[in-house]
């Protein structure tokens, strides 16, 4: 990467950094600070970084960032989209396609995922269910979804080429969810409309590789996934009936999600347990997470 583009790019990661309130992201403010904005650790701890590596950033040294750093920093500096694509052409990587794990996030429900309570697990994904940010509750009860590249950062393509990634569902519930997640599907390439390239290619994917998906693709039937009910099998606490609910980005490519215990269940006591229990139960050392 030009020397002079490396400078610049970490110019514009300093100007960002400070121009944003700890409160803004969570933090506290403490008594005393003595630069404006966020300080660099906490934006290497936000963006999952170290501080030394962070801070060569700002100086103008150090590597080229690869794209899921560049998809971290630009969440935890809140940068808009057309910062976050300032920030890729500086870094000399191109612009990620929608749908995709270096997706922006919204920085408005980034905001909102912050403010969810701790024990009420919630996510930001795509119209093609991507997975962009989990808080730690999600991570506790689905797994860390971040490790999926490629076509299989989908968990809808998942679920219909990995027969694996079923099993956090009781079976009985599989042939319901299937028909919202090809329904759901419909809806989000209606609202993209024709000639978009990344839906041709998950559909061509899907109908070529499952014949389940092409019988229910070919019913034509359409329904965007809103309110829902959704029963989850945890390794270490059980059966966890929860309710779903989605909020939508104005342009309808993302949506946080978060997940709330069905009246009359113990899902409530279960999920105080996964506070607790945390991402342990989930794996082991030779396997993923669940989904």
């Amino acid at each position: 990467m030009p020397n002079t583009r490396y400078t610049e790019l970490g110019a514009f990661l300093r100007a960002r950094r400070e121009r944003i309130r700890p409160q803004d992201v969570g933090l506290s403010p403490g008594p005393r600070r003595r630069v404006p904005g966020l300080r660099r650790d906490e934006v290497a701890v936000l963006a999952g970084a170290s501080v030394e590596y962070y801070t060569e950033l700002e100086r103008g040294a150090g590597s080229q960032p690869s794209d899921q750093m560049l998809a971290a920093l630009a969440r935890a500096l809140r940068l808009s989209r057309d910062e976050r694509d300032h920030l890729y052409r500086l870094a000399n990587r191109p612009i990620p396609s929608q749908g995709g794990t270096s997706s922006h996030v919204h920085p408005g429900m980034l905001d909102l995922l912050s403010r969810i309570q701790a024990t009420t697990p919630a996510m930001v994904i795509t119209d093609l269910h991507t997975v962009l940010l989990q808080n730690p509750l999600a991570v506790s009860m689905l797994g860390d979804l971040s490790v999926y590249r490629g076509r299989s950062a989908s968990f809808l393509y998942r679920w219909f080429t990995d027969p694996a990634s079923r099993r956090i569902y009781p079976e009985e519930d599989h042939r319901p969810q299937s028909g919202s997640f090809v329904a759901d599907l419909r809806a989000a390439i209606g609202r993209r409309g024709p000639g978009d390239a990344e839906v041709a290619e998950l559909l061509e994917e899907l109908l070529g590789m499952s014949p389940e998906f092409a019988t229910l693709w070919a019913a034509h039937d359409v329904a965007v996934r809103r309110d829902e009910r959704k029963r989850i099998l945890h390794p270490a606490v059980g059966l966890l009936d929860l309710h779903v609910l989605n909020l939508f980005s104005e342009d309808s490519r993302q949506r946080l999600l978060w997940f709330t215990p069905r009246a009359g269940t113990d899902a409530a006591e279960k999920l105080e347990l996964l506070t607790v229990v945390g991402t342990q139960a989930m794996q082991s050392p030779q396997e993923g997470p669940v989904l």
